[in-house]
């Protein structure tokens, strides 16, 4: 059996973008974000930039598994602007991204085609002008041990370089780490030959 791929696509630098069509303006960004509250923040931001704006649709996806994500219209006829922002999300195969458009109405209506077309442009330009990069999954894990056992662990981290989140040092050492998707196992057949370094895996993202 194949080996699981923790890698995904996403954005590394942010992308924007401006399409105007009949008059109205639709401006496009998207972004990297790794949870829901990120997002929230982000479209809190906007709405208070774009104060007189008509609609601020988006579609978001989270997780490295891609399973997480959710499409808004934010008032336009349903399926005409969060589905083909989403659309553009999936073309592009990203995760951990939010992509929204706002729009200005410009006084002419766009009809259901116009407005499935412009969303769909606005957002496929933010994507395009963005900078995307691939990455790998990380695994939180928490570790304790004696304070002996410390240069055992800080080669272990060094030998596959991990990511030191948080660290308290006394008698009992507790160490927060980041562990790429490809070293877990690599990782628990290590930890299993070590009767007093104790573990807690998190979950992936």
């Amino acid at each position: 059996m194949a080996a699981p791929s923790f890698k995904y696509r996403t954005i590394e630098t942010s992308g924007e973008s401006m399409y105007r069509v009949m008059a109205s303006k639709h401006l496009g960004f998207a972004c990297h974000v790794r949870s829901e509250a990120e997002i929230k923040g982000l479209l809190e931001e906007w709405w208070k930039e774009h104060h007189n704006a008509n609609h601020i649709c988006y579609a978001w996806r989270l997780g490295w598994d891609k399973q997480r994500y959710r499409i808004n219209d934010d008032g336009e006829p349903s399926g005409t602007a969060g589905k083909p922002i989403y659309g553009q999300i999936l073309a592009a195969d990203l995760t951990n991204v939010l992509v929204a458009v706002v729009r200005y109405f410009g006084g002419t209506k766009l009809g259901t085609g116009g407005l499935i077309d412009a969303y769909k442009t606005a957002s496929a330009q933010a994507i395009q002008s963005a900078v995307i990069c691939e990455r790998e999954a990380l695994q939180q894990i928490d570790l304790e041990f004696p304070y002996e056992r410390m240069p055992a662990v800080m080669k272990m981290l060094k030998q596959w370089d991990m990511e030191k989140l948080d660290a308290h040092m006394d008698a009992i050492c507790t160490l927060k780490i980041a562990l790429t998707g490809s070293h877990t196992a690599d990782f628990e057949t290590w930890a299993a030959d070590q009767e007093d370094i104790k573990y807690q895996k998190g979950t992936f993202y």
